[in-house]
């Protein structure tokens, strides 16, 4: 699978190529069935709000929002367009005690198994979703130092 990064919000300093190094290696080992191409869009909280109203009618910004436009029923070839929040990430680190790094590639993951299939509309389909989330996020902090994701 191809993966493409852009970042044109400047509100959180992202050591984008790092954090590219992470994404990449877990979509080889944890969705190595995945074909296509998945670009993922860094954006600033306004730009968030802006994507959140314009195709789901929500107002304000929000973490990720994942549209796959192939709509592959096999939910295996993806043209993925995944947009992330890194202003919302530091929000929300700070209410779930941990650090944006973490939140931020946790959004990443969240987004790649919105592509595999899963979905967090209930209850039920949200503990499955947030279990293989935390079983990949525990691979990813003991292969990587996700702190490193940040500039200073």
């Amino acid at each position: 699978m191809e993966i493409n990064f852009k970042n044109p919000q400047r509100d959180v300093r992202l050591n984008r190529p790092y954090l590219g190094e992470i994404v990449s290696k877990l979509v080889e080992t944890e969705f190595s069935e995945f074909e296509g191409e998945a670009c993922f869009h860094l954006v600033s909280k306004k730009r968030m709000a802006e994507v959140n109203y314009e195709f789901l009618k929500h107002e304000g910004p929000t973490d990720v929002i994942t549209f796959d436009l192939a709509e592959d029923p096999n939910r295996i070839l993806f043209l993925a367009e995944i947009f992330i929040c890194p202003g919302v990430a530091q929000e929300q680190a700070v209410e779930f005690n941990t650090t944006w790094q973490d939140e931020l590639l946790r959004y990443h993951i969240h987004a790649l198994l919105h592509l595999q299939g899963y979905d967090d509309l209930t209850p039920n389909e949200l503990k499955l979703m947030k279990g293989h989330e935390e079983r990949i996020m525990t691979k990813a902090r003991d292969a990587f130092q996700i702190q490193k994701i940040g500039k200073d």
